[in-house]
């Protein structure tokens, strides 16, 4: 199977506004199918990047073998089931086995992941399982609030309600570090 042009996706764009009764040459919409596509193009960055090659980059710890977090990291992702978008606040959390990884990766990381078609559940999961397979830590864990507009703008519009999820992995199913870590991004907001 050969991948559409660009040309393809754009006049897909177009017959998409014929559908909605739309003229697509008229004034406002005449530059709309490049415009939709480029567009896709930067919310799908994520597929061409690499999570190995975003985390390969980590340093001795210095024997440090207390819980790192980098919470309050924004992302828009894309619903794969509306294609409308949801965004929120990541938390990322770690215990380093002997490396630790530099403060902007995890951010790089999240949003690796979330320029992509999504569902919150496997985006938490992705990031998670990420950093357990790149740094080899003790323990991960991963927590995601988000409101997706797919639920604010149609079906049952709840333009307040958000979604938590959450990937714990290796010490960080243990109670303490589980408490421990969900104590330190309590404060975290959308």
């Amino acid at each position: 199977m050969n991948e559409p042009t660009e040309i393809e996706a754009q006049n897909a764009v177009r017959v998409f506004l014929q559908y909605m009764g739309q003229d697509p040459e008229r004034e406002g919409l005449a530059d709309t199918p490049r415009r939709v596509v480029a567009a896709w193009d930067e919310l799908t960055r994520g597929y061409g990047q690499d999570p190995e090659q975003i985390l390969g980059t980590a340093f001795e710890g210095d024997g440090y073998d207390q819980m790192i977090v980098c919470r309050g990291i924004d992302f828009w992702s894309m619903c794969e089931h509306h294609l409308l978008p949801f965004h929120g606040v990541a938390a990322v959390g770690y215990i380093p086995s002997e490396r630790v990884v530099g403060l902007s990766k995890m951010p790089r990381l999240v949003k690796c992941f979330a320029s992509r078609l999504q569902i919150q559940e496997r985006l938490t999961k992705q990031v998670a399982e990420a950093m357990d397979s790149v740094l080899k830590p003790k323990g991960v864990g991963v927590l995601i609030r988000a409101r997706h507009l797919c639920m604010a703008c149609r079906g049952v519009r709840q333009q307040e309600a958000e979604m938590v999820t959450s990937s714990l992995l290796g010490e960080f199913r243990k109670q303490e570090v589980r408490a421990e870590f969900l104590n330190l991004v309590e404060c975290q907001k959308i």
